[in-house]
């Protein structure tokens, strides 16, 4: 697929609001390990490869495993994740479907049982920040595969 235009290019102020948001959950306490299970998850769903080319580099870069970041589509049946990760990729799951999903108040408790009031903020505003870096990935065919973890990258190229 043709790349269709470089949206940071032609409107880098339009990026202003996510790189605050960005910066808002980096900020947040949030593991990092945690932030980049939750992107991978949210991009699996969505079907973006540039998202999920990004995030499985920087995950292993960060110390994830292989085996983890294989089974997290299947993650449900898997033993290779905390309580507290499962709570988050239960709430990434249905925030990033919630077209589809009634945000039950079981999944609420659930997740309140494993973060504080201010991290179910900052985990519910790293899927809203992942959910927008998909669409725009998605939306202006940003090129798979061109992500390099180990070049320095200006903050506003990284979804």
């Amino acid at each position: 697929m043709k790349k269709r235009l470089d949206y940071q290019t032609v409107a880098p102020e339009a990026l202003k609001g996510m790189l605050e948001l960005e910066k808002y959950v980096a900020g947040s306490g949030l593991e990092h390990s945690l932030y980049e299970l939750v992107k991978l998850r949210a991009s699996q769903i969505n079907g973006c490869a540039y998202c999920l080319d990004m995030h499985s580099k920087d995950a292993r870069k960060a110390g994830e495993t292989e085996q983890r970041i294989y089974a997290l589509s299947a993650w449900k049946e898997t033993p290779f994740y905390t309580g507290r990760e499962r709570a988050a990729l239960a709430w990434t799951e249905a925030m990033t479907l919630i077209s589809q999903n009634e945000m039950s108040d079981a999944l609420y408790q659930e997740v309140t049982e494993h973060f504080s009031d201010k991290d179910v903020v900052a985990l519910t505003m790293a899927i809203v920040a992942i959910n927008g870096w998909n669409r725009l990935a998605i939306g202006f065919r940003v090129e798979p595969g061109s992500y390099n973890p180990n070049k320095t990258v200006s903050s506003s190229l990284k979804t």
